[in-house]
């Protein structure tokens, strides 16, 4: 199932009825009131995302469900020249990023076309989908080896994973970027409650 696509945008307008949305689909499903909670917990956070964002931007809210998992989507359309995307794919060969600070920061980078150039992507290839996508899980992971490994910022890193609101709700977040288009992905498995 897919819901209707709710237009918002980071002056507010459509993040109510994107709420609003969330709510509806979670009693259209039936689902316990903590994995409701939890819709909705994700829904805003993505929303508090999007209100972060500098400049007046717009872009598309859905959400999709299947056998249980639930996607929350935000996809918007950003400026993007050649050299904009030049400094992307490099970075992402490279996968330093300095610049983005805790899991939002490093989501958030993919939306401002001006941080591209330090948009987060794993350091491993086998971590990534693409040149131009991003995972949580596989940035957990490559925090997790570098706690292990004792490298520097590690600590820090995985102390702001598990400060984070959507890092310990979602199962995974999925950012990528194809030409113009950025679009995240929350993902959300619902599970039978005791």
């Amino acid at each position: 199932m897919k819901s209707d696509v709710i237009i918002i945008s980071n002056d507010g307008t459509g993040m109510d009825d994107a709420l609003v949305q969330a709510e509806k689909v979670a009693q259209y499903k039936g689902l316990q009131p903590r994995n409701a909670m939890h819709l909705r917990l994700l829904t805003e956070e993505m929303l508090g995302m999007m209100r972060s964002i500098t400049g007046q931007r717009e872009g598309n809210f859905w959400i999709e469900d299947q056998d249980k998992m639930f996607q929350l989507h935000l996809q918007m359309e950003t400026p993007m020249s050649f050299d904009k995307q030049e400094k992307l794919l490099a970075a992402s060969r490279s996968g330093k990023n300095e610049a983005a600070k805790g899991i939002m920061g490093k989501i958030r980078a993919f939306f401002d076309p001006l941080d591209w150039a330090d948009a987060p992507m794993p350091m491993n290839p086998e971590a990534m989908n693409s040149a131009s996508t991003w995972s949580m899980n596989a940035y957990r992971q490559m925090v997790k080896e570098g706690l292990e490994q004792e490298q520097e910022g590690a600590a820090e890193a995985w102390d702001e994973l598990e400060k984070s609101v959507v890092s310990n709700i979602a199962d995974d977040v999925k950012v990528s970027i194809q030409g113009r288009r950025v679009e995240m992905i929350i993902f959300l498995q619902v599970r039978a409650q005791q």
